[in-house]
């Protein structure tokens, strides 16, 4: 009995081997087939790909040497800024029943958020959301050695901010290359989320020459580097770093429908940060160099409706008159590919190369013209006025310009305003003050929403309006009344 088991068990064994084979060799000859007339005949990867066939599989990676580098210099930045108490504007109201009093002092608003030193001697690289509005600011190192820090000059169309403070042999980042990154590799966000000091997040990069809208200016330049690093409110004027501690990036801003991070972070390219503050240390005012055109991203529809034979690069929908374009040779309907070199593929890149520019530099520019490809070189650059001129701040003659003198605010007609900054006017002539009706004694607190603490700051207001294309000053301010009251000048008249 037990015999006859054995034998049964044994016959099964060797019918399941038979039939194994039989499907392999069945299966082996169909593959065969099909590689060389199927699917896999028509598949063709990468050369790329033949780096990795050595590669072992989970490559360890170590960000410890780059977080011991890095953290030492990303500081933490705090504000302080006074709210606003509300009470009525009617002039009805107060005629018949006199300005509300208010005896409480308003709170005071903390803010807070990140910078990176980018010098031994004390100069600190933010975003200006951080800094904008405050009457004080304060820098913790990583040591939690405390300074008051100064502001050097602000960019609000790049949201970029210079600090300064009173200290010596302090650790530095290193700028890196943000043009060498590439989509996929490991960068790390050095910050301080939530008040939590020096705290590194690890990600990828996500994509390059991100478009996405939050800078609220006409002459705005993005052209983020996007990661998925948590970053965090505090975060903002962090450091993105690569695996060799070098900077690539400002930590900008989140893509969050609840303020905390969701996925996605945004980071200024060093390429940007280092023009600007580098303009912003030597000449007080960003240098803004200008093309002269109107520009489109590519899209299928505005491909078909220009018979356009590509989809990367700008498309030139008008070339403003005297600018740098026109007297190059560049047309309407032309698509910019290259500026000095490097490729160009949308709007946002072109911004990004022509804003490492200064007006009076000369460039080489390279467009498609009816799928012809067309170089122009020397195109000159200029500034948003038509010159190829520097524009320093002090060339600007505010009090002839404006036709009045300033001081900045006593103690006491601070402590009766109850106001942290401000600059008043002593004195006016014929200008432009004059002829929008502004009378002396009136207080400006902010010009174009730059807040304006001395004449220094009136006089890089001033700068900046002159160097943009509506050459616009929006004013604001109070009497020593306590009437608040707006004024637009235009400096072009």
């Amino acid at each position: 009995m037990e015999a006859t088991k054995r034998k049964k068990a044994l016959g099964l064994f060797l019918l399941v081997v038979v039939v194994s084979a039989a499907t392999n060799l069945t299966t082996n000859y169909f593959a065969g087939k099909h590689q060389k007339d199927g699917f896999d005949r028509e598949l063709q990867y990468p050369t790329a790909y033949a780096k990795f066939s050595d590669v072992k599989s989970g490559l360890e990676t170590d960000f410890t040497l780059a977080a011991e580098l890095t953290v030492h210099s990303v500081v933490h930045v705090k504000t302080q800024s006074k709210a606003k108490m509300a009470f009525s504007q009617d002039p009805f109201f107060e005629f018949f029943f006199g300005r509300p009093q208010y005896n409480q002092e308003p709170p005071v608003v903390e803010g807070s958020g990140s910078g990176v030193i980018i010098s031994n001697d004390g100069y600190i690289v933010t975003n200006n959301h951080v800094i904008e509005g405050s009457s004080k600011i304060e820098v913790t190192l990583n040591d939690k050695r405390t300074f008051e820090a100064k502001v050097i000059g602000a960019d609000p169309n790049t949201d970029l901010a210079l600090l300064k403070i009173d200290a010596e042999n302090l650790p530095i980042i290193p700028f890196g290359n943000s043009d060498s990154l590439k989509v996929g590799e490991w960068v790390l966000a050095v910050g301080n989320p939530f008040n939590l000091n020096s705290t590194v997040t690890a990600g990828i990069v996500s994509a390059k020459a991100r478009n996405i809208n939050i800078i609220n200016s006409k002459m705005r330049i993005e052209s983020f580097i996007q990661t998925d690093a948590a970053v965090n409110p505090g975060n903002s004027g962090g450091a993105l770093v690569n695996t060799r501690g070098e900077l690539v990036g400002i930590n900008t801003a989140i893509a969050s429908q609840t303020g905390s991070f969701a996925g996605y972070a945004f980071a200024i390219p060093v390429s940007i940060v280092k023009k600007v503050v580098s303009d912003l240390r030597q000449y007080g005012v960003v240098q803004r160099a200008v093309l002269g055109v109107e520009i489109a991203d590519i899209t299928a529809q505005l491909a078909k409706e220009k018979d356009l034979k590509t989809l990367e690069g700008a498309y030139v929908a008008n070339v403003n008159a005297g600018s740098a374009a026109e007297k190059a040779g560049i047309k309407e309907g032309d698509v910019i590919v290259n500026v000095n070199g490097v490729a160009v593929k949308s709007v946002s890149e072109l911004q990004e190369q022509i804003g490492r520019y200064r007006p009076g530099d000369k460039i080489s520019i390279t467009v498609i013209r009816k799928n012809n490809e067309l170089k122009f070189n020397n195109v000159e650059l200029k500034n948003s006025q038509g010159s190829a001129s520097i524009v320093s701040s002090d060339k600007v003659d505010v009090q002839q310009l404006l036709g009045a003198t300033f001081k900045e605010l006593n103690n006491k007609l601070k402590k009766d305003l109850d106001l942290d900054y401000g600059v008043q006017i002593t004195s006016l002539t014929k200008g432009k003050l004059m002829q929008q009706g502004v009378k002396v004694g009136y207080i400006i607190l902010k010009i174009n929403n730059q807040t304006i603490r001395s004449v220094d700051d009136i006089q890089s207001a001033v700068t900046a309006a002159l160097n943009s294309e509506d050459k616009v000053l929006f004013i604001a301010g109070v009497y020593p009344n306590g009437r608040i009251t707006y004024y637009a000048i235009n400096l072009e008249e």
